[in-house]
């Protein structure tokens, strides 16, 4: 009996597993990378290789943990760099640097003032490299260069103004023709987007309306978004995901029109977003990585696509039922885990999906129960050793 209730005691008190969040992101040659996945680093290839491919494990040293709870990579498409933001939960404020060129990381401090990287909406400028950041109603921006690997001195996050949208407003933001565009802003009529000009610091008065055929079609509900690129030149197309994952609308700011696409076959709220240009991935918080074929020329053939898992990533990090766990590690060495998750980092922390801005796995399990639990049971063992 003693046995029994001990090891139940020290089930209660050993450490919870932490949750953690990969994310996707793509280089300059369209290559498919997926970082934290299955504890681990892959390159998929390209879209041609998705199908029946199987993708090559780049697990190398110098990577954040992928433990944050929001995490996000981005292109830069200058540099053929991807930038992770809120990879490493000890150090949420550090930008991690994958030169795609070279293969190796590097890790960027940040001063980030009032600015939680892990909770704010965060998108990356096309032109000027800059991230802009919107929480609790401020806009942030943070200069990153040229940069493909860091360097020794730490970089700003600015708080530039107060937008227009209040501290309570959720924001859905996305990228096209060096302009942030807000969706389901409130006080703004449905099918319309509210807009900030990048190049001079500038929020437009009005917002934009972006119909179909004539007819409004974007919901009024958060969401998520990815912005297609271009071979050269700023993206002139963003998707917006809907949280409920109805639809896939495609805007392009070039016409003022709106595309209504397949929705999502995993209709995630806490799904990853990247698009390249031929195609949409989703990484939801399973660790399942499905696409959506897309051809910037061609309404016809976009309204017939529909979304296909990419099976080079599952045959090497198969989807869980349910968003898995990570313990902890180095972050200076290869990792191997479960399934969207990364069992390396330089300090054993704990992580959960986002449930503000970002992909990810649910929140961790409260505390308090267990905290009890264990407690009680700690002192009916001791009092039965007595």
């Amino acid at each position: 009996m003693h046995s029994f209730l001990t090891l139940v005691t020290l089930s209660f008190l050993a450490p919870r597993a932490a949750r953690a969040t990969a994310c996707v992101a793509m280089d300059i040659n369209w290559n498919l990378f997926a970082f934290g996945l299955d504890g681990k680093d892959w390159n998929a290839g390209t879209q041609d290789q998705w199908a029946s491919g199987t993708a090559t494990e780049i697990t190398a040293s110098g990577r954040p943990p992928f433990d944050g709870t929001a995490t996000q990579c981005f292109l830069s498409q200058f540099t053929n760099a991807i930038y992770v933001i809120d990879g490493d939960k000890a150090n949420p404020s550090n930008i991690h640097i994958y030169d795609a060129t070279a293969n190796s990381w590097s890790t960027q401090t940040t001063t980030a003032g009032n600015l939680d990287p892990s909770s704010a909406n965060i998108i990356l400028d096309h032109d000027t490299n800059f991230f802009y950041a919107v929480l609790n109603g401020e806009l942030f921006d943070l200069d990153m260069g040229l940069l493909k690997s860091a360097n020794s001195s730490a970089l700003p996050w600015n708080d530039i103004e107060a937008t227009p949208y209040g501290s309570s407003y959720k924001p859905t933001m996305a990228l096209a023709q060096n302009h942030i565009h807000f969706l389901d802003v409130p006080n703004t009529p449905t099918g319309e987007a509210n807009i900030f000009v990048i190049h001079f610091s500038f929020f437009q008065p009005n917002p934009q309306a972006y119909p179909s055929n004539g007819q409004t079609v974007l919901p009024a509900q958060h969401g998520k978004t990815a912005s297609f690129f271009q071979a050269a030149g700023v993206q002139q197309e963003f998707v917006y995901i809907p949280d409920d994952g109805s639809n896939t609308y495609v805007i392009n700011v070039e016409t003022n029109t709106t595309q209504v696409l397949a929705g999502p076959t995993s209709k995630d709220p806490n799904a990853f977003y990247f698009a390249g240009i031929t195609s949409l991935v989703q990484l939801d918080s399973t660790g399942s990585v499905s696409f959506l074929s897309y051809n910037q020329n061609d309404t016809s053939a976009n309204a017939k696509a529909a979304w296909s898992p990419i099976s080079a990533l599952a045959s090497v990090a198969p989807p869980s039922s349910s968003a898995s766990a990570s313990a902890s590690g180095s972050s200076t060495g290869s990792a191997s885990g479960p399934k969207s998750s990364s069992s390396s980092g330089s300090s054993s922390t704990s992580g959960s999906g986002s449930s503000s801005s970002a992909s990810g796995a649910a929140a961790v399990a409260p505390r308090g129960i267990l905290s009890v639990l264990a407690g009680a049971l700690v002192l009916g063992t001791i009092a039965l050793a007595l």
